[in-house]
């Protein structure tokens, strides 16, 4: 097998083969060596052993993953692949299998946890790429607005419609020649997801005869999904924020004494559909946990589709494209590394299924693209909002939306998963106010450079804050500390900047706002959640729901207008009384997600941990949850800059580095550039790169 691993000076892997099959087999290896720890706790979640060595707290999300049935839908879609794509994910296997047992020796998590590396299956990749956007699309928000209207009556099923703490959103723009200083296009952004240690995405780049690309892969999945640069044409997506999967409320009733588990269709669970009384399809499955006892779980699935609820009151399945179409879009995956320009990324885009994303691309022709790629069911509008009652007629899906949405660029296109190109697509959007900023910077001017782009990625105005000043600016007679606060929170920059004493004043009279009306009658009824499972309670929790619709709830809603004034009276009062002391970044830290933390001092967990600039609505969307805390676990898991000009001018950042090993030199050592809003430099002259030397194996 001939390839050679190359390094740049921030340990980003360089790949070169001598065919696109031996250079999935090195990106495989090449991850497994960097990222084994972080590989097996993915194939692990996506089969739902996690508990096994990570103990309790894994458990629930170990019951979701079998319920749902991630891995039997993996092995589904794998075996539904055509065979050059079916062959290409094997070779990308291989490797991974080829490099992991050396890469967890390089791993101590392995010992702490006494977990072995184990081998990957050819549909791991597909299961690891569905547990990782199973809940993107925030199907818990129906059991959100189930809980609203039961309470608070139909008309406000959509009153806290905004972009909820359990999804993720993105930036994303692109600028075409007449508005560069190039005359070539750009195409920058940032993905909004949780923060994970090690990242999300990984910096690599894939160098064949066929083809040569830099871009930003998921650790475990091969090719370069969301973004990439062939030299000709580079491409981008944003979550689209459509609504794709649907939830069933299920009647079930036992027909005999529970089957032989082999999951055969003879468990002796009915469940009733529009056309009475079908089989359901049973079986159990068995939890091991770490220092706990096992978890039997029965895995029940209906006409409709797994059962991932099954609680006394509420029985609730699961409908979702890959389940029932055996289909995720992967042959766009190797189609997307061999494009040349706009036509094949778009060509590319029509085969994919999951997630919904919007994209853009262009070209070094001039050539531009801006539209939707995904799988959106057609279906009743009941079924986008709630859960709907699978006994009834009218809830089935009768097709899928095609064409998907697409529309021309003039100068610049951005997406920010606002309505606008995807609206038909979807119930619940984000706020306009990131791609508005986004918009009016890049108006402003023409002549971008590609390093210019970094003022755009590190914006931090923060026009939702208007609704809460103009009720601020609304007090009268106010005692004396508390017209001061009122009086410099009218004179705030509205910049949530990291050094800013004034938009630490902003935000804890935000949070104490947030909290008297969470507190109000109207709204305190929604406190009790529902018995749901507790992986489902974040997008249950009522602060969390207020302090992201605050925008909606000050403005309008079950909440009376002098009522709405009076609690912001009280938060004036209750901020001037001990106003914060110190600016925004001294509690705006970020909170990053680690299956274990590192041994040692960690800056994940140090008091000196730097303070973040941002906000949920400004451009830098680093969110909190106003009301409950200042810490930040989501925000830009990676910046990028394309420059069809150069490729060599192109621009990324991750928020940690290239390797997932503790103790690696890479292993942080882009955060401090990733903090200041810094960007390196993609490197593609071979020259520059150093060359690993090791044995490699023929495994062909």
């Amino acid at each position: 097998m001939s390839i050679e691993v190359y390094r740049d000076t921030w340990g980003i892997p360089h790949l070169r083969a001598a065919d696109a099959h031996e250079l999935a087999h090195a990106q495989g290896r090449t991850t497994a060596l960097d990222r084994a720890w972080q590989l097996e706790v993915e194939r692990h979640r996506a089969q739902g052993t996690t508990a096994a060595f990570l103990g309790p707290e894994a458990v629930g999300w170990d019951v979701f993953a079998r319920r749902s049935r991630l891995a039997d839908t993996a092995r589904r879609c794998f075996d539904a692949l055509d065979e050059p794509t079916r062959t290409w994910v094997c070779a990308y296997v291989d490797g991974v299998n080829d490099g992991l047992t050396r890469g967890a020796r390089r791993s101590p998590e392995f010992a702490a946890t006494g977990l072995a590396p184990g081998r990957w299956e050819p549909w791991t990749p597909l299961a690891v790429w569905l547990s990782t956007h199973i809940l993107f699309a925030g199907f818990p928000t129906k059991l959100w607005r189930d809980h609203v209207v039961r309470h608070l009556g139909e008309e406000h099923a959509e009153l806290f419609a905004t972009d909820g703490p359990g999804t993720s959103g993105s930036n994303g723009w692109l600028v075409t020649g007449e508005r560069t200083a190039t005359g070539a296009a750009l195409i920058a952004g940032d993905p909004h997801r949780f923060i994970e240690a090690p990242g999300v995405y990984q910096q690599i780049r894939l160098a064949c005869p066929e083809f040569d690309v830099v871009g930003l892969a998921v650790p475990g999945v091969p090719g370069l999904a969301h973004f990439g640069h062939t030299g000709t044409v580079a491409w981008a997506i944003t979550n689209a924020m459509a609504d794709y999967q649907d939830l069933y409320r299920e009647r079930l009733r036992r027909t005999d004494e529970g089957g032989d588990g082999d999951g055969d269709g003879d468990g002796g669970v009915e469940a009733l559909g529009p056309d009475g009384w079908a089989p359901a399809r049973v079986h159990t499955e068995t939890v091991e946990v770490k220092g706990g006892d096992p978890v039997v779980v029965e895995v029940v699935e209906t006409e409709r589709g797994p059962v991932i609820i099954d609680e006394p009151d509420a029985v609730i399945s699961l409908r979702y494209p890959p389940r029932v179409t055996h289909e995720l879009g992967f042959a766009t995956l190797p189609a997307l590394l061999a494009a040349r320009t706009v036509t094949d990324v778009d060509r590319a885009f029509d085969r994919w299924v999951e997630p919904v994303n919007v994209v853009q691309a262009a070209d070094t022709e001039g050539g531009t693209l801006h539209r939707v790629a995904g799988h959106v069911p057609l279906r009743h509008r009941d079924n986008r909002l709630r859960v709907v009652p699978a006994w009834e007629p009218g809830h089935e899906w009768t097709g899928h939306h095609d064409p998907m949405p697409r529309e021309p660029v003039a100068d610049v296109a951005v997406m920010a998963n606002a309505r606008g190109l995807a609206s038909p697509l979807g119930v619940e959007f984000a706020a306009p106010h990131r791609a508005n900023r986004i918009a009016h910077l890049l108006n402003e001017r023409k002549g971008w450079t590609a390093p210019d782009m970094a003022a755009v990625h590190t914006d931090t105005h923060l026009a939702s804050a208007r609704p809460l000043l103009a009720l601020v600016a609304a007090q009268p007679d106010l005692g004396l500390e508390a017209r001061e606060v009122r009086d410099r929170l009218l004179c705030w920059n509205r910049r949530m900047t990291a050094d800013s004493t004034d938009a630490a004043l902003f935000a804890a009279v935000r949070g104490a706002v947030v909290r008297r009306l969470a507190q109000h009658p109207a709204l305190a009824v929604l406190a009790e959640p529902p018995a749901y499972p507790a992986l489902f309670q974040p997008w249950l929790a009522l602060v969390p729901r207020v302090a992201y619709a605050l925008e909606t709830l000050l403005t309008g809603g079950p909440v009376p207008e002098a009522d709405r004034l009076a609690a912001v009276r009280a938060a004036l009062e209750e901020v001037a009384a001990a106003p914060p002391a110190q600016p925004w970044g001294a509690t705006h830290r970020l909170a990053p997600w680690a299956a274990l933390p590192d041994p040692g001092p960690d800056p994940e967990h140090d008091a000196d941990w730097p303070g973040l600039d941002g906000d949920h609505d400004c451009v830098l969307s680093t969110s909190s949850v106003p009301g409950l805390t200042d810490r930040s676990a989501r925000g830009p898991a990676a910046r990028y800059v394309w420059d069809l000009a150069r490729r060599e001018d192109s621009l990324w950042v991750v928020p940690f580095g290239a390797s997932g090993v503790p103790g690696d030199p890479h292993r942080r050592d882009q955060l401090p550039l990733w903090l200041r809003g810094g960007l390196a430099p993609v490197i593609t002259d071979w020259n520059q790169l150093t060359e690993e030397h090791e044995e490699h194996h023929d495994h062909r």
